[in-house]
């Protein structure tokens, strides 16, 4: 089921958020500082300031595979929040499963990120909770699997909240991260059996930090076999990255970061683009 949300709708629907999540006791979320656990972070902090509820705690992975921004984004957006907030390592660069990077990668990101919040969950006597959302059930997620596995809640799915219906949540909480555009983890950057290691996600991290320094905000830097750089970038920013080129040399910037190549990508940002292989090649299975 689909909410759905007008504005008028949203005090509703995040009370309702609010009181599920309230009934769960003490909670632990799995947080990126995206605006989907941001919602769920915010609920969690007013369902638990209300008499008799448990406590919930809000914890951001931190690995080679978290860009550089998305760290301080965290932080920031738990103190607005105002929920405790923690970091832990994680080790899914050490594991075979996530560094040969098949289609299933997310699976091993995830369960990696399940096994080091469970004993932090275990102190508090907690459930883990995710920001995975209505919309995300129908895209290629293997981590899903990893979440169902280690029983982790997903309230904003569970109620029928889209991602549409998330944003109206976060601006009625009033989160500064309401309009955030999507931000996966940098290895969802690099092409599927190529291996993910820390010198290609640093790669990444660096050359999409100097697409941002010079103005150009919503962005994915892609790597494919042979180091080479695919940049997309919203359709009307296309002339922007060509500029840079022009007046900064962004070939030559890219080149000393390590990358062979350098391509632009004229179709634009399309969010889960690496995954379009995966729906052509299933769809030729099907076919056959």
């Amino acid at each position: 089921m689909n909410i759905g949300c007008s504005s008028s709708q949203d005090n509703d629907i995040a009370e309702r958020l609010i009181d599920s999540i309230g009934s769960m006791g003490n909670v632990v979320i799995a947080f990126s500082g995206g605006v989907d656990s941001s919602v769920v972070a915010a609920a969690a902090t007013r369902a638990m300031n209300r008499p008799g509820r448990g406590s919930c705690l809000a914890v951001t992975a931190r690995s080679p595979s978290l860009a550089s921004w998305q760290a301080e984004l965290a932080s920031r957006v738990a103190g607005e929040i105002g929920i405790a907030h923690d970091f832990v390592a994680t080790d899914e660069i050490e594991r075979d499963g996530y560094v040969q990077n098949g289609a299933d990668r997310c699976f091993y990101c995830k369960q990696t990120l399940y096994e080091f919040l469970q004993p932090i969950a275990v102190e508090r006597n907690a459930v883990i909770l995710s920001g995975t959302n209505l919309d995300d059930l129908g895209d290629h997620r293997p981590g899903l699997v990893a979440g169902n596995l280690a029983d982790v809640r997903t309230p904003l799915a569970d109620l029928g909240i889209d991602k549409q219906t998330v944003r109206g949540i976060a601006d009625w909480f009033g989160l500064s991260n309401a309009d955030l555009p999507a931000s996966p983890c940098l290895a969802s950057r690099i092409a599927y059996n190529v291996e993910v290691t820390s010198d290609r996600l640093a790669r990444i991290d660096a050359a999409e930090t100097w697409l941002r320094e010079r103005g150009v905000g919503d962005l994915r830097v892609r790597l494919h076999a042979g180091e080479l750089a695919r940049i997309e970038v919203m359709p009307e920013r296309l002339m922007d990255v060509v500029e840079l080129q022009q007046q900064d040399s962004l070939v030559a910037a890219f080149t000393e970061m390590g990358f062979r190549n350098v391509t632009l990508d004229l179709r634009g940002l399309r969010s889960g683009s690496m995954n379009e292989a995966l729906v052509t090649l299933s769809s030729m299975q099907v076919n056959r």
